[in-house]
């Protein structure tokens, strides 16, 4: 009997609006919401997060179905679609709600969290060190409504 169990996994890598899309449209994934995660704000704004001062980063929360793909599949879109050696940076964005982050929601996705980023250094695919942060998932805060799938409500590809 199969199981109908999704699993979830939270990556933060720039601005949420792209990468959303991104993990959207990857197959295996049931469903995407973006927010903010890892700060010490309850609740907070767009605007909040966006003055540096909740901590938290621009997340994109995925569900996924385990029978369809593979959380190291996830990492692989997550790695091949930004620069996980900058530091609160990605493209013209800058600010700590920017950074290369994995939030996982167990300790395999640690583990493999941890391996990925190990593998990548070892092949030298970067020249400057991997700076994403691997932290505990915390409270996940869905971020306004227009968010939400904002590249595909106005039919945008990319940021």
């Amino acid at each position: 009997m199969k199981s109908n169990k999704k699993e979830k996994a939270d990556f933060g890598s720039g601005c949420f609006w792209g990468v959303e899309e991104l993990f959207r449209t990857t197959p295996g994934v049931v469903k995407t919401t973006v927010g903010y995660e890892g700060g010490h704000t309850d609740n907070p704004t767009y605007e909040q997060v966006c003055s540096h001062t909740t901590g938290h980063a621009e997340t994109v929360q995925i569900e996924f179905d385990p029978g369809k793909t593979t959380y190291n599949k996830l990492l692989d879109v997550f790695f091949d679609n930004h620069d996980p050696t900058l530091l609160n940076k990605q493209g013209f964005d800058v600010g700590d709600n920017y950074r290369s982050v994995i939030f996982y929601h167990d300790e395999d996705q640690k583990k493999l969290a941890q391996n990925k980023i190990s593998e990548l250094a070892q092949s030298h695919k970067y020249k400057n060190p991997i700076v994403t942060q691997i932290i505990p998932a915390q409270t996940f805060w869905h971020a306004e409504d227009y968010h939400q799938q904002y590249l595909r409500k106005r039919n945008l590809g990319v940021c």
